[in-house]
Formats: structure tokens, C-alpha cells, sequence
């Protein structure tokens, strides 16, 4: 779990290479937001790249990084997908999923070269990309009466909420609005004790 407010995330597509003893390694990183994204990105570079001999990747996902995982794909173990997301975990990045793909030489590297090979070539494509920090937010939905859409409005940005969305009509009103994490807890108690409105956490962006 993070500790902190913020997460780190590719901005692109980007593309690296590694050489070694007649091996190349060629990396690709894409950022991604699920599971499904990543299969196709894992099926188009095998389209592409047909005559390679290893398709070794690593991917986390989620502000949290909470779910990860590493593929050798016939390597040693640990050669390939764990080297891999050892470059993504020392950048701190999530939302990312790294595939490096191998044509062989002819000549053996060894356990060490092939993780010195894999290792380089994500940490090209990461390097050839661009990071960003983004603030974790919490949405909330608050449901209130039309006569309170003033109070309620001003009670939002007066706790340095974003309204994203505002549902008005003579009726029942609702606003959807996100807010800093290491806000969320202090403002979500604030509303609560409002006997004018609901409000109900949504997700986590």
C-alpha cells in the first residue's frame, strides 16, 4: 500500500533496447488501467514481434499497486519478469505493464546476463518515457434538496472539493465531487454530520 497521497505513472507508449553477446532485448511500456488492456497489448506485441524467442513482461496496477505480476516465459526463473518489475518498482510507477522481448543469438548469457539483459531494456523504456505524479483522490456523491443546492455547493469548496458533476433538477439533487485522500477522512466526517444531505463514497481515482 502507498503511505503517501500520491502515485507515479507513464505518460505513453515508449520503446527500448539491450544487446548483448548477439541477443537483443527489445522493451515496449504502455500504460493501462486493467487487466483486459494488458492481454491485448500482450497479443499485439506477439503479433509483432513473431520471430522472438521470449515475451517476458511485468505489469502493476492501481494507485495502491496492489495487483502485479511477472512472466518469464520459458526463461530461468526470476530472469525475466522479475528484473522487470524491479525497474518498475524502483520508479515507483503503477498502471504500467513493461514487455520485453527477446531474440537469441546464439550464445548463452547465463542467469546473470539474462537478468542484466531484461533489466536494461525495461529500464530503457522507462527511461525513453515520461512519469508523472498524480494525487490519489476519493469520490463522493452527496444527495440533498433543491432548496439547500447554495449551502451545499459552497460547503464543497469551502473544504477544496471538485465538483465534477452536478445533477439539478426541482426534486432530489446530486453532486459528485472528488477530494485529496489525506483529506477524504476529515471531509466525509464534515458532510456526515449534515442532516441536509446523504453521501455515499463512490471510488478511488
Amino acid at each position: 500500500m502507498l503511505f503517501d497521497d500520491t502515485y507515479r505513472e507513464i505518460t505513453r507508449k515508449s520503446i527500448g533496447l539491450y544487446k548483448e553477446k548477439n541477443s537483443k532485448f527489445v522493451s515496449y511500456a504502455f500504460h493501462v488501467n486493467s487487466e483486459e488492456e494488458i492481454k491485448k497489448h500482450i497479443s499485439n506485441i506477439k503479433y509483432i514481434e513473431k520471430g522472438a524467442s521470449h515475451y517476458c513482461y511485468a505489469y502493476v496496477l492501481y494507485n495502491d499497486r496492489s495487483n502485479w505480476k511477472v512472466s518469464d516465459d520459458g526463461e530461468p526463473r526470476s530472469t525475466g519478469g522479475k528484473p522487470i518489475l524491479g525497474q518498475i518498482n524502483k520508479h515507483k510507477l503503477t498502471n504500467i505493464i513493461i514487455i520485453v522481448v527477446r531474440y537469441y543469438g546464439g550464445i548463452k548469457l547465463g542467469i546473470t546476463g539474462l537478468i542484466r539483459s531484461y533489466k536494461s531494456a525495461a529500464l530503457d523504456a522507462i527511461n525513453n518515457n515520461q512519469i508523472i505524479s498524480k494525487k490519489i483522490q476519493d469520490q463522493y456523491e452527496i444527495s440533498f434538496q433543491y432548496e439547500h443546492i447554495n449551502k451545499m455547493i459552497s460547503l464543497v469548496k469551502n473544504n477544496k472539493a471538485n465538483i465534477i458533476e452536478k445533477k439539478i433538477n426541482t426534486n432530489d439533487c446530486k453532486i459528485l465531487f472528488e477530494v485529496n485522500r489525506v483529506q477524504s477522512e476529515k471531509i466525509f466526517n464534515i458532510f456526515k454530520k449534515e442532516n441536509k444531505l446523504e453521501i455515499k463514497y463512490l471510488k478511488t481515482i
